[in-house]
């Protein structure tokens, strides 16, 4: 469900994609939201970088990280904690011969839940595909963000509430509510957040990323992402078409077994099909000769 992360200093200069002033700027922004006290919201398809670069502004705040992962069964317990289990504790007095004293206790043992521990400590929160997560268990987040209070619904405990600490932070990510196995965002939730989507990526920073991904040349990502923005165009549904992950397997094969990214070539020819045209397939309603119209594409590389 979760785990703490420590978090490390990152070289001078070793910080890769995230020197591109897209990811620059973005950083920079997040961190001043973040420190005014708003929570921070990466949404966009899948495999365009959003957990990774969450974790890596995580780690610009300097404090410990919790990864919470959104999930259908996650629960109030899970995120606040319960008691679970029990200790006992037994005395037997036979000081006295002929007198024996026995004494038993039990008591519940009390298990603090990640946003509970990170509440309470002032720890960044990386609540990963957060949208997974029923919202009755994402409403706990409103009263956290808002009164800066956690809750605590159901645990028997004397205080009803935890107050937030003044170093806690949140970092969101999500799909789009046209993925499946999501659930919709509540409104209230949403106005409490500063979201940016991951669509606005321009094409050198999706180069970039690419390059960073697969340590493949500049030159030849730029001839993929070209290739991969001409081949998207092909699906009708803007939604449900490639992501950037497509060109990050494109480039991370072709750069492991030396294939030429040429139009020309068999291999990347069957690679280009390999990759896309299922996807294209499920987003067009005439799907004839489709597979010409990628290989027609593919040889003007």
């Amino acid at each position: 469900m979760s785990r703490l992360i420590k978090t490390k200093s990152v070289p001078e200069g070793e910080e890769g994609v995230y020197t591109h002033p897209f990811f620059k700027s973005l950083i920079k922004r997040s961190l001043r939201y973040l420190s005014a006290g708003y929570p921070v919201h990466f949404t966009g398809p899948s495999g365009v970088g959003k957990t990774t670069l969450a974790l890596h502004l995580a780690k610009k705040r300097k404090r410990p990280v919790v990864m919470i992962s959104g999930n259908e069964d996650l629960s109030n317990e899970d995120l606040i904690g319960a008691y679970k289990g029990y200790r006992r504790k037994k005395s037997d007095d036979n000081f006295i011969r002929t007198v024996r004293k026995i004494e038993e206790e039990v008591t519940e043992s009390w298990v603090e839940g990640r946003l509970y521990e990170a509440v309470k400590n002032g720890y960044t929160v990386v609540y990963d595909e957060f949208t997974r997560s029923r919202p009755d268990t994402n409403n706990l987040f409103l009263s956290v963000i808002e009164e800066k209070l956690l809750p605590l619904y159901g645990a028997k405990s004397k205080e009803s509430h935890v107050k937030v600490h003044p170093d806690f932070s949140l970092i969101f990510t999500s799909n789009p509510t046209e993925y499946v196995g999501i659930y919709e965002t509540q409104d209230a939730l949403l106005d409490r957040m500063i979201t940016i989507p991951f669509h606005m990526m321009d094409k050198e920073a999706q180069i970039a990323v690419v390059r960073e991904r697969t340590s493949i040349e500049t030159s030849k990502a730029e001839k993929i992402v070209n290739l991969m923005e001409k081949v998207n165009e092909l699906c009708e549904d803007t939604q449900d078409g490639l992501s950037l992950r497509a060109s990050i397997m494109i480039a991370d094969i072709a750069e492991k077994y030396q294939l030429p990214i040429d139009g020309n070539n068999e291999d990347f020819e069957n690679l280009l099909l390999d990759t896309t045209f299922f996807t294209l397939n499920l987003c067009n309603e005439d799907t004839e000769d489709l597979r010409e119209r990628i290989l027609g594409l593919c040889r003007n590389v």
